[in-house]
C-alpha cells in the first residue's frame, strides 16, 4: 500500500509540474469564434451553467484524492475482438477497446472514438494516470480507421502519440471541437477539420453531428476552456449511434433526442464519479447514466469511461456494480445497459428510419 502512494504522490508531483510548465509557456494565444449562446468571446461554457470545483480543489484531488482499490499489475485482456468483417446496411459493429475508445464499423465507413493506446495519459510519458488494464485491441490489429472523433482535449480523450500513429498509418479525417484544430496541426496533425455544435459532417455517407455536452476542458494551467467540448451522433441507414464523451448529466440528453431523432444505441460514461461533491459537475454516476439513457430513449446502452485509468475515488470494479444496482432500482433490463469487457464486440442492428 505504501509503494501504491509514493507512485501516485510522485506521479501527482510530475503531472502538476509540467501543467504549470504548459501553463506557463506553453499555451499559444486563444483562438477567437462569433460569440454564441456557449461562447462569449473568449471562453467557451456549458448549456447549463452549474458550479464548477476551484482550482484549490481540483489540486487537491490531484496530489491526494485517487484512492480507490485499483490493481497493482496490469490487468490483461481476455477477450478476442471480431475486427474488420461487414456488419451489413443498418447494422454496427461495437468494439469496447478501452476507456472511452469504441471502435465503430458501420458499413463502408470505420470509426474510432477518442483513441488511447498509450501507457499514461498526462502531458508527458512519465506523468499522469497509468493505465491499468491493456486495450482490448492492440493498435497493430486494427483496421483501416476512416474517421476520428474527438470529444474535448483533456489528456485521457485527446492522446497525441496515438493520433500521430493514426495519422501515419491510416491520414483518417480527424473531428475535433471548436479550438482544437490549430493546437493540433502545429503538432503535424493535417487532416483535422473543426465542429460546433449541432454542426453536421457527412464522410462516406456517414452523416456525423457534433452534440452538446455538461463538461469543460483544458491541458494547462492558462487554457481552460479555450476549446469547445462534445458528444457525437452517427446516421447511416437506421436508428443514430450516440458517443456521449465526457460528460455530467444535464438537459442536453433531451435535446439530443429531440434534434436527432431515434437513437439506436448509446455509448454513456459511467466512470470517474467519487466523490460526487467534486465531480458531479462534469461527470456522470452509473445511475445518471440510466436516466441519461432514457432520456435518449435509446433501447441499447453500452458503457464506457471506466476501469483503465484512476482518475478519481471509485474502486477500480465499482462502475459495473453500480450499473448492475442502478438498472435493478429502476426495474430497467440488465440486457438494456451493459458494459462490455475490454476486447468484445457487439453487433447491433439498428432500426430502419421511418420515411
Amino acid at each position: 500500500m505504501l509503494g501504491r502512494l509514493q507512485d501516485l504522490t510522485l506521479s501527482s508531483f510530475r503531472f502538476l509540474l509540467l501543467v504549470a510548465l504548459l501553463g506557463a509557456f506553453g499555451c499559444a494565444k486563444r483562438p477567437t469564434y462569433t460569440a454564441s449562446d456557449h461562447y462569449d468571446g473568449t471562453s467557451f461554457h456549458n448549456p447549463t451553467r452549474a458550479a464548477r470545483p476551484g482550482f484549490g480543489r481540483v489540486m487537491r484531488h490531484v496530489v491526494a484524492g485517487r484512492r480507490g482499490a485499483w490493481p497493482r499489475k496490469r490487468v490483461a485482456t481476455s477477450e478476442v475482438a471480431q475486427l474488420g468483417t461487414s456488419p451489413g446496411e443498418g447494422a454496427v459493429a461495437v468494439t469496447f477497446i478501452n476507456h472511452a475508445t469504441v471502435l465503430l464499423e458501420f458499413e463502408g465507413v470505420t470509426v474510432l472514438t477518442d483513441p488511447v493506446w498509450s501507457q499514461r495519459v498526462g502531458p508527458g510519458s512519465f506523468a499522469g494516470p497509468k493505465r491499468a488494464r491493456d486495450p482490448g485491441v492492440a493498435f497493430e490489429d486494427l483496421p483501416a480507421i476512416d474517421v476520428v472523433v474527438i470529444s474535448h482535449n483533456h489528456y485521457d480523450h485527446l492522446d497525441l502519440p496515438t493520433l500521430r500513429r493514426l495519422d501515419e498509418r491510416d491520414a483518417p479525417e480527424m473531428l475535433v471541437p471548436l479550438g482544437d484544430r490549430s493546437w493540433m496541426t502545429r503538432r503535424g496533425l493535417t487532416n483535422v477539420v473543426e465542429m460546433d455544435w449541432w454542426e453536421r459532417r457527412d464522410v462516406g455517407g456517414l452523416k456525423i453531428t457534433f452534440t452538446p455536452a455538461q463538461h469543460n476542458s483544458g491541458r494547462g494551467a492558462s487554457d481552460y476552456n479555450a476549446s469547445l467540448w462534445g458528444g457525437y451522433t452517427f446516421e447511416a441507414s437506421g436508428d443514430a449511434v450516440f458517443f456521449a464523451g465526457d460528460t455530467a448529466y444535464a438537459e442536453h440528453f433531451t435535446e439530443i433526442r429531440a434534434r436527432i431523432g431515434a437513437i439506436g444505441l448509446a455509448l454513456l460514461p459511467i466512470g470517474a464519479y467519487m466523490p460526487r461533491d467534486f465531480t458531479q459537475a462534469f461527470h456522470m454516476d452509473p445511475a445518471e447514466a440510466v436516466h441519461a439513457q432514457q432520456d435518449l430513449q435509446a433501447p441499447l446502452a453500452i458503457g464506457i469511461h471506466y476501469g483503465t485509468f484512476e482518475l478519481t475515488a471509485e474502486d477500480f470494479d465499482a462502475p459495473p456494480k453500480a450499473l448492475a444496482d442502478a438498472l435493478k432500482a429502476s426495474a430497467q433490463p440488465a440486457s438494456t445497459f451493459v458494459a462490455l469487457p475490454e476486447g468484445q464486440t457487439r453487433l447491433v442492428n439498428l432500426r430502419p428510419v421511418s420515411p
